[in-house]
């Protein structure tokens, strides 16, 4: 099966339950489709660099998946309509990169970066 990366916004006046149970939502959807979530991470609270429906901040998630087109498509089609929801990213990727995502990497960990003069 095809290879997906997810990234979405939720609203910022979430709870930090709420937007984690957002993530199990959407995994749901997508297992009974015919899919799996390989690995979910939680973002947290990030401000945005514009607004998006009068909100500055919002609860980031980000999830790799392992499912057919059609559970992928149905899964976004919920999030779209999803109040909670304000924005969602959807990449094809060959293969999943082993470890946590650059976001959850401490910045001492990250290698190949110069420092700034």
């Amino acid at each position: 099966m095809p290879l997906y990366e997810h990234v979405f916004i939720s609203r910022q006046d979430l709870s930090n339950a709420q937007a984690e149970s957002l993530v199990e939502h959407f995994g749901t959807v997508l297992a009974d489709n015919g899919g799996k979530v390989v690995e979910s991470e939680y973002w947290g609270v990030k401000t945005m660099a514009y607004k998006i429906n009068k909100n500055r901040k919002g609860h980031y998630a980000f999830l790799r998946t392992d499912a057919p087109s059609s559970a992928v498509q149905e899964m976004e089609r919920l999030m779209r309509l999803h109040d909670d929801v304000m924005r969602v990213l959807t990449i094809k990727v060959d293969e999943h990169q082993e470890g946590p995502s650059v976001q959850m990497q401490k910045r001492d960990d990250r290698e190949g970066r110069r420092e700034r003069r």
